[in-house]
């Protein structure tokens, strides 16, 4: 499969509170248009119509899910939206976001970003109470304890105070009730989360690129653990769960976030430029050309090229239509899916000594396709950098990751990996390297999928076994 060597971040999240316009949802669609990269299964809109929660969701890409008809029907004041790649639960309909739900005091709409590592004790405990199910995601789980806490407080931000308490893991929040907007961020940061204005509408997104599109101006990172509130009386911050340790995925700077987003104060493509130019410092090589395998190669290729004086040049043709879900029956049918996908230009590689950027290696298959699809083409030499260090652990936190076993780097060292696919030589980024591209962030950064030093613990009894 062409993904299997890249981790797949599970899905983004976007929301706009009060918009003077009334047309939140166009507004929606085209902040989870600019997050598509995030997630390319399901994506949906709910919005509050003068009290009443109208949404859209289905299987798909945003652009196919709506059409002018949809978005005219879904009017409101404030709209939440969801594009979303299952790390946990089934890629089905029925898990595609936002959740929409009545209770006993009402009803809201729930969008996630994360996963949870104590949500199947959680579930269990939960249907024992009397709970049903209607989905497999984890998302459900943290909507279920909403319900159940809102019956005891006034407010669905203190039940939500209540329920955060009980989470754990991963989790980025928009929660969509007749009268509000609340977004909340899990108490490590570890899925980014940021907050814009227009005008008077406030908005939220999982990367700051959304609002660019829309003429938002960013204000700022949600803070880990905080939770902010928008009604008709403005815009609070409740920080009862901030505790001033952080702990962000630092593949959003890898690979998952868009290049001209800011998170935590830091470009996105700066940090991958600095990556290339570490992992020339770190790795170097005589060569004749850079190059880049797309897209998220494409800062790092760029960084390594300058500081080793060599030219970068587009040494692939990339076919955009074949999605991850292009499905290959047996091995030669996956080689093929590579082909498809990627295409070397031979007039740029061949008889040349080549220096090949990928941001991380998985399970190694895609990258042995690639290094062979260069010397079909005529490199006389393929030289692999990587701009990530090897992954080692699975993560239980948003990210979809193979069992440890599966992951090469888990049961293989680095010439190992070299020999079997087939570069000519091999260099990672250090983690120390690795970090040091993010100076100026405004946070740590968990590095579990490198080290194993997971900074929440796994409790659930089959993430366990995985490790």
């Amino acid at each position: 499969m062409w993904n299997e060597d890249k981790l797949q971040e599970e899905c983004g999240v976007f929301g706009v509170y009060n918009a003077n316009d009334f047309d939140t949802a166009r507004m929606a669609y085209y902040g989870l248009f600019a997050l598509q990269h995030r997630g390319q299964e399901s994506a949906g809109i709910a919005v509050n119509n003068h009290g009443t929660i109208l949404y859209r969701k289905e299987m798909g890409m945003v652009s196919d899910i709506f059409d002018d008809y949809i978005l005219d029907y879904l009017q409101g004041h404030s709209a939440i939206g969801h594009v979303r790649y299952s790390t946990s639960g089934d890629s089905l309909a029925e898990n595609a976001q936002p959740l929409v739900l009545k209770y006993t005091k009402g009803h809201m709409a729930l969008a996630h970003n994360g996963n949870l590592t104590n949500a199947n004790s959680l579930r269990a405990e939960l249907e024992e109470q009397g709970n049903n199910f209607q989905t497999t995601t984890d998302s459900e789980v943290i909507a279920a304890l909403l319900s159940r806490s809102r019956i005891k407080y006034s407010t669905i931000e203190d039940a939500l105070v209540e329920v955060m308490g009980v989470i754990k893991g991963a989790y980025s929040l928009l929660v969509l009730t007749p009268h509000k907007i609340i977004a909340a961020r899990d108490p490590l940061g570890m899925r980014p989360l940021v907050m814009g204005k227009k005008d008077d509408s406030y908005f939220f997104s999982s990367e700051s690129c959304s609002f660019d599109a829309l003429g938002v101006e960013f204000i700022r990172d949600i803070e880990p653990g905080e939770i902010i509130v928008c009604d008709e009386t403005g815009i609070k911050s409740i920080g009862t769960h901030t505790t001033g340790k952080s702990a962000m995925c630092v593949f959003e700077y890898v690979y998952f976030a868009r290049p001209d987003s800011i998170m935590e104060g830091v470009e996105v493509f700066d940090t991958r430029f600095k990556a290339g130019q570490i992992l020339y410092k770190e790795h170097p090589v005589e060569a004749d050309v850079v190059i880049a395998v797309p897209d998220s190669g494409f800062g790092a290729a760029q960084g390594y090229a300058q500081a080793a004086n060599i030219p970068f040049v587009s040494g692939f043709m990339k076919n955009r239509y074949v999605g991850r879900t292009f499905i290959q029956p047996d091995q030669t049918m996956r080689e093929m899916a590579v082909k498809l996908k990627l295409n070397p230009i031979r007039s740029l590689v061949k008889d040349k000594r080549v220096v090949m950027i990928d941001d991380s290696i998985v399970r190694g298959t895609t990258s042995r396709h690639i290094v062979n699809l260069l010397k079909e083409a005529g490199a006389k030499e393929v030289h692999v950098r990587i701009s990530s260090p090897p992954v080692k652990y699975s993560c239980y936190f948003g990210i979809d990751t193979p069992e440890r076993k599966k992951l090469i780097a888990s049961t293989h060292e680095v010439e190992e990996i070299r020999e079997l696919i087939c570069a000519d030589s091999l260099g990672y980024i250090s983690v120390e390297g690795l970090l040091n591209t993010c100076t100026g962030a405004k946070c740590d950064f968990c590095t579990a999928c490198f080290l194993g030093n997971y900074p929440v613990k796994i409790e659930d009894e089959e993430a366990n076994k995985c490790q």
